[in-house]
């Protein structure tokens, strides 16, 4: 019989029953089942517990302000550097954008030359694409499978997989994509994937693609095989409340953007769980689901708080106008020259005027009045450790699977980046580790 067979056959033993050492022989059969019992029962909760707890990640854009070859080259070393330390101060997981020709914006073009960079560096920490293209003209997606299951291998079966439409008419129009089109290509790149690497020999007939090896020739096989399987977790970019139940009726987890804060976070998780215990199964991109809820979390923590705030306010400030510049057009790009303004004030006037524009009815692309005035949204975990540790524990409390942090913003000095990155390791990390009854007698003794 199985070890795992052992500890579910065995009956409980009392719960004041002597548990003997491995190493030393009790002279009964019973006392060896119920220690063995009790033992593997430990390890079983253990590895439960693993899999349920809280993951922290951070993700990479590569922004840059005011770029230049070298200020590129020097982001592209920091984000490694940064992706480093991320696994040393207890980080689970990295993930990288992909974006094409976005200035500013995003210079992560080709995230798989870098999330294989971090993987030779590293031994345990996730690497996650947060997320591939995946319209056939940004990935073909036997290619997306092919590269994946490499780096999957490389990195000794750590890879996450997001799946994205890609952001911007822009980069559209850089590679020939009909945007039009990349809904659909999406979904049927995320069933062409799972199913190059659910089985050795492929085919796939589906509506838009038919692959299929030349008459009398062997079947199609993408190599190489990736570690985990059936396949690596599979992911959806989700920006929009409905795409978070879209990647919930697929059976994929979602990478919801949290610049709306706490409410609209809540909001999300409550359709994507509320989709996900109502959905059939006909929709399901693969056999296996992975029900994740990953929220992203932008983030400046310094023991000067008031600092931590300024320096984050303006991080997001060139976050939401480097997007804004290339969703909405315009005839300046954005500029790091900003860091002699009162950037909190700035930031909660344009929340407030994308508020008002919201209840005028001036802002029809968005769902709810959090969303349009989400880019400049600044209430996150901006601050010292107790700020972060307070604002996660609120994403806790909603039930978030895997808080993202976003560190690394376009004006934020490589220096705080890696101070931000220690004070999580070092203090808020370990924090929602502990088990909950500690937790709750540590801040009692407070």
């Amino acid at each position: 019989m199985s070890a795992s067979l052992v500890a579910e056959w065995l009956p409980s033993p009392p719960p004041d029953a002597p548990c003997a050492p491995p190493d030393r022989q009790s002279g009964s059969t019973l006392q060896v089942s119920a220690n063995l019992r009790r033992h593997l029962e430990s390890k079983r909760l253990a590895k439960y517990h693993e899999r349920t707890r809280m993951k922290f990640s951070m993700i990479f854009e590569a922004q840059i302000a005011d770029p230049t070859p070298a200020k590129e080259r020097q982001t592209y070393l920091d984000s490694i550097e940064q992706a480093v330390y991320a696994e040393e101060m207890g980080f689970d997981g990295v993930w990288a954008v992909e974006h094409h020709g976005l200035e500013h914006y995003s210079h992560m073009s080709a995230p798989e030359l870098f999330l294989a960079t971090v993987a030779a560096k590293t031994s345990r920490i996730r690497i996650g694409h947060g997320a591939v293209c995946m319209p056939f003209n940004f990935n073909y997606p036997t290619r997306v499978a092919e590269r994946a299951a490499m780096l999957d291998v490389l990195s000794n079966g750590r890879l996450n997989l997001g799946a994205a439409r890609g952001g911007t008419l822009q980069e559209a129009a850089m590679c020939n994509v009909d945007p039009t089109e990349t809904a659909a290509q999406v979904e049927e790149a995320l069933r062409i994937v799972s199913a190059a690497w659910r089985s050795p020999d492929f085919e796939y007939h589906g509506e838009l693609l038919d692959i299929k090896a030349p008459e009398g020739n062997s079947p199609l096989r993408v190599l190489p095989r990736p570690v985990q399987t059936p396949h690596p977790p599979l992911f959806l970019a989700s920006t929009k409340p409905d795409t978070v139940v879209h990647s919930a009726e697929l059976g994929v987890g979602a990478l919801v953007f949290g610049f709306g804060g706490l409410d609209s976070i809540k909001m999300q998780h409550q359709l994507y769980w509320d989709r996900v215990k109502s959905r059939t199964g006909e929709k399901f991109v693969s056999d296996v689901t992975n029900d994740h809820f990953v929220a992203l979390c932008p983030t400046i923590v310094l023991d000067d708080e008031q600092q931590a705030k300024e320096i984050g306010a303006r991080g997001q400030r060139f976050f939401g106008e480097s997007i804004g510049y290339w969703h909405l057009g315009g005839a300046n790009p954005p500029t790091g020259a900003t860091v002699d303004e009162d950037n909190i004030k700035y930031m909660r006037a344009k929340a407030a005027s994308e508020e008002a524009a919201f209840d005028r009815g001036d802002r029809p692309q968005y769902s709810e009045r959090s969303l349009a005035a989400a880019n400049f949204n600044i209430d996150h975990a901006y601050g010292t450790v107790e700020t972060a540790i307070k604002y996660v524990e609120e994403l806790e409390k909603v039930g978030v699977d895997e808080v993202l942090c976003l560190i690394q913003m376009g004006t934020v000095p490589q220096e705080v980046c890696m101070a931000t990155i220690k004070a999580w390791g070092e203090h808020v990390i370990p924090h929602f580790r502990l088990p909950m009854a500690d937790r709750q007698r540590a801040a009692a003794a407070v």
